[in-house]
């Protein structure tokens, strides 16, 4: 504990900004992590962090719809800059083509996320011994340790994942068009305002989805801005002009 606090208070808070690897644009809501020291961070709406870490330090950014991406501090790099690859591929008229199911996608997460759940499990809090039953230690460090917190804070970020997921699966592109008739820009824009909820996309069968998208577009038809967010503003700072070392996975 009082290494871990030594080194806290000297590290830096360093900057950095979120782009997409293929369009350049800045990616917002992503979370960072340093693995450490277990600080944790989203970014902004502008793409941008700020994150305490030190040279050497390994940062890992994860956000659904992208593949996780690592870097190390380096000496003299002002700025940290993360470039996204996306985890799913985008065709004519953001038609998805869907490679995996989200349950394959979520044991993935399991996978290489691995320590996450280790560090996270608290297992069962009640051991017995040959002097009888009490607490278990081990579980109740992982239960009220920052790493543990820190791990199970993951966890959640990978089911969050999973059930953007299984809503992909079935509101679609090719269904959304098929029961609008919209293409391009505007269905990308009415699928965004319109995203149904994991919990409704569980219960509903697949007539009380299309009726929500009827209905929707019916609202959607009479103020196609509602529920609109305002867009990201363009990145002032070209990503390969920032040269920085990422690590290469096993």
């Amino acid at each position: 504990m009082l290494l871990i606090g030594h080194y806290t208070l000297f590290a830096q808070e360093r900057e950095g900004i979120v782009f997409d690897n293929y369009t350049k644009q800045r990616v917002a809501r992503v979370y960072i992590y340093n693995t450490a020291n277990d600080s944790m961070r989203y970014n902004n709406r502008r793409g941008e962090f700020s994150i305490k870490a030190n040279v050497g330090d390994t940062l890992i950014a994860l956000v659904k719809g992208y593949h996780p991406d690592t870097l190390v501090v380096r000496r003299n790099k002002p700025i940290l800059i993360f470039n996204l690859n996306r985890s799913t591929i985008w065709l004519n008229e953001v038609t998805i083509l869907a490679r995996k199911s989200p349950q394959q996608l979520l044991e993935e997460r399991k996978e290489e996320f691995s320590s996450a759940y280790r560090n996270g499990d608290v297992g069962n809090l009640l051991s017995v011994g040959p002097t009888g039953a009490g607490l278990s230690i081990d579980a109740l460090y992982s239960l009220l340790s920052r790493r543990g917190k820190n791990a199970r804070f993951l966890q959640e970020l990978i089911q969050r994942e999973y059930e953007n997921n299984v809503i992909d699966s079935r509101f679609t592109p090719a269904m959304v068009k098929r029961l609008t008739n919209l293409t391009g820009t505007a269905l990308e824009d009415f699928m965004q305002q319109y995203r149904p909820s994991y919990h409704f996309v569980m219960q509903a069968n697949d007539y009380q989805l299309g009726k929500y998208i009827q209905s929707s577009y019916n609202q959607y038809r009479k103020n196609p801005g509602m529920f609109r967010l305002p867009d990201l503003p363009k990145a002032d700072l070209k990503p390969e002009e920032v040269e920085i070392e990422r690590l290469k996975p096993d």
